[in-house]
């Protein structure tokens, strides 16, 4: 299981670690490992491609690589620069394992919303994919991101629940719980993809492009305080800790995608500080 504290430290010194032949035209940075983000760079014109799959490359030749909560052991990754042949590496991706926390005996309305319930889930789901979908091209993500707000990290990526023998959709985001009201930051530039103000699920929903497919996405709030096609800055408020939609306690649920894979963000922003690190259940969303 991934637990807190110093095990995320060691964590993210594993998955910061990408070590390619010095021939290859191509350099990658970030994190090689389930839920890790990949930043590379080839020649201007570039073309790359993931697993057969082409990925999206700016004219400059930057690009990005995401792996998934399950993402297997290796992939091959190819990069044909202008009048050069294709170049291809196999790259290995470090493996996670993942708290599973099974409950029995609830009712079956905490387990399965109603039909009413089920069709709203449905649209806004549809919205949040739409949103997503409408990733600019401008690449306006180019480091690390920052923590939106410090607080006690209560959900960790990837851990999952099992409610009256059926398993939950996994957890792809990150849980920190803060005092209502607390100011948000926006992680990284972007423009503003989706701003709800009450979503089944997650209340008061904030969706940010940070170009290349990569998004952010912000939920539980009790404000929003920025408007759909606004773009911000990294630092900028965009929001306050709220308890909107389903949640227990106030606090931000933060996930980040990849042409709709889901993303560690702890990964991304490295370490919090080892007192943030702690594990409270009960707030997931």
């Amino acid at each position: 299981m991934i637990r807190h504290g110093g095990f995320l430290g060691l964590l993210l010194l594993f998955a910061a670690s990408v070590v390619l032949a010095a021939d290859l035209p191509f350099d990658l940075q970030g994190h090689a490992i389930q839920g890790g983000l990949l930043r590379g760079q080839a020649a201007p014109g570039a073309r790359v491609w993931v697993a057969g799959a082409p990925v999206k490359v700016a004219p400059d030749g930057a690009f990005l690589i995401g792996f998934s909560r399950t993402a297997p052991s290796s992939v091959l990754i190819e990069v044909a620069a202008p009048a050069a042949p294709r170049a291809a590496h196999i790259l290995t991706v470090g493996q996670r394992d993942y708290k599973v926390e099974t409950i029995d005996g609830l009712p079956d309305s905490q387990v399965s919303p109603g039909p009413v319930a089920l069709e709203r889930i449905a649209r806004e789901s549809a919205a949040i994919k739409t949103a997503r979908l409408r990733a600019s091209d401008t690449p306006l993500f180019t480091g690390s991101f920052q923590w939106p707000l410090t607080g006690t990290l209560t959900g960790i990526y990837g851990s999952q629940r099992v409610l009256n023998g059926a398993p939950r959709s996994p957890h792809l985001g990150v849980d920190i719980a803060a005092p209502y009201g607390t100011p948000m930051l926006a992680p990284a530039d972007a423009v503003v993809a989706l701003v709800h103000d009450d979503m089944f699920f997650t209340g008061k929903t904030l969706i940010l492009d940070h170009g290349h497919g990569l998004t952010s996405v912000y939920a539980h709030m009790s404000a929003i305080m920025v408007t759909e096609g606004q773009s911000v800055v990294a630092g900028q408020v965009i929001a306050a800790v709220g308890q909107s939609g389903r949640a227990t306690g106030p606090h931000l649920h933060w996930g980040v995608h990849l042409a709709g894979v889901g993303l560690d963000p702890a990964l991304l922003a490295g370490a919090m500080g080892a007192s943030s690190l702690k594990e409270t259940p009960g707030l997931s969303p």
